[in-house]
Order: structure tokens, then C-alpha cells, then sequence
């Protein structure tokens, strides 16, 4: 159980980010209920172990600690859910960006219907860049990886989201005529 002084530091520090976690947990496991769970149950995580936690960012903390309760989450109840990083040499290379397909089709809904058919690994890291405004090298620290990583898989990411907006876009195209 924490001290005193323990509990207030963790209200002050931990849980102005709750909407930042539930955020970044509704993006991995793709359903309300399901983040809902998965946030508290990583933010009774951060309670018990905030001991440990020293000076820092709490936010970046607190996202690290869903972020794996996510991950956790989905190896247990979607363990057909491709969770692996795809090869950079494997993706077409496109000059076109993700923001400018999503301005120009002025569609929310068209957006996150694209986001969510991207794999765990790729919107997670732009959920946590576009969506939630950390830094490469926050991403870097809440998910466990070298920033060069962080800042390729983002790239990678980004690609993915804009074929899948193509795609999506070409269908009701199709569908029109």
C-alpha cells in the first residue's frame, strides 16, 4: 500500500492521463469495453508499483505500463493478431503523405476505419505521435524501442495508413459507378 505523501504524488502526476491511456488502449484492442478494462487494470498496476517510479514523465510511464497490459491482453484473448513488426525492404515506397490523403477526404470516420486495419504495432505508434503528441523519443521510452526504430516504424506506419486510405477510397469509387 502507498504512503500518504505516495497517494497524492500519484493523483498529481499518474491521473491526468487517464484519457491519454484509455486513448491509447481503445486504438490497440479496437473496442471501448475492452480499454476500459485494460486501462484500469494498468493504471491498479501503476498504483501498486508507483513506488519504482521515480522523477520522470508520468504520462510517458503510465502509457508504457498500458501499452504493455494491451500487448499482454491481446497475446491472451487475439493471439492470431499479427503483433510483429513488418521488414522496411517489404513496403512500396510512396511520396504521398497520410495527412494530406486524410485532408483531402475530410472523413473522419474514413480515417479510423483505416486505422483500424492497420496492424497492433503501426497504430500504436500513431495513435501515440498523431493522436496523443508525444515525441519520437516518449515513443521510444513508453514502448521499449530505439528512437530510430520508433521514428522508422512511424514512417512505416504512415504508409501503411495512407495505402489503406487509397484502397478504401478506390472501393467507393468503384461502388459510385
Amino acid at each position: 500500500m502507498l504512503e500518504r505523501n505516495d497517494r497524492v504524488r500519484f493523483e498529481e502526476i499518474v491521473l491526468p492521463h487517464l484519457d491519454a491511456a484509455f486513448n491509447l488502449a481503445r486504438w490497440l484492442l479496437r473496442g471501448r469495453a475492452d480499454a476500459e478494462d485494460v486501462t484500469q487494470e494498468a493504471v491498479l498496476r501503476a498504483f501498486r508499483f508507483f513506488s519504482t517510479f521515480r522523477a520522470g514523465d508520468g504520462r510517458a510511464w503510465l502509457l508504457q505500463i498500458v501499452r504493455n497490459s494491451c500487448f499482454t491482453w491481446l497475446r491472451k484473448n487475439r493471439p492470431a493478431e499479427d503483433l510483429t513488426e513488418l521488414p522496411e525492404e517489404s513496403l512500396p515506397v510512396e511520396h504521398e503523405t497520410p495527412e494530406s490523403l486524410a485532408i483531402a477526404a475530410s472523413d473522419r470516420e474514413h480515417l479510423s476505419r483505416a486505422l483500424e486495419q492497420l496492424p497492433t504495432h503501426f497504430r500504436e505508434v500513431l495513435v501515440l505521435r498523431e493522436l496523443e503528441g508525444r515525441s519520437y523519443k516518449e515513443i521510444a521510452e513508453i514502448t521499449s524501442r530505439p528512437i530510430g526504430t520508433v521514428m522508422s516504424s512511424l514512417a512505416r506506419a504512415r504508409q501503411q495508413l495512407r495505402l489503406a486510405l487509397l484502397q478504401s477510397t478506390s472501393k467507393e469509387a468503384r461502388h459510385e459507378l
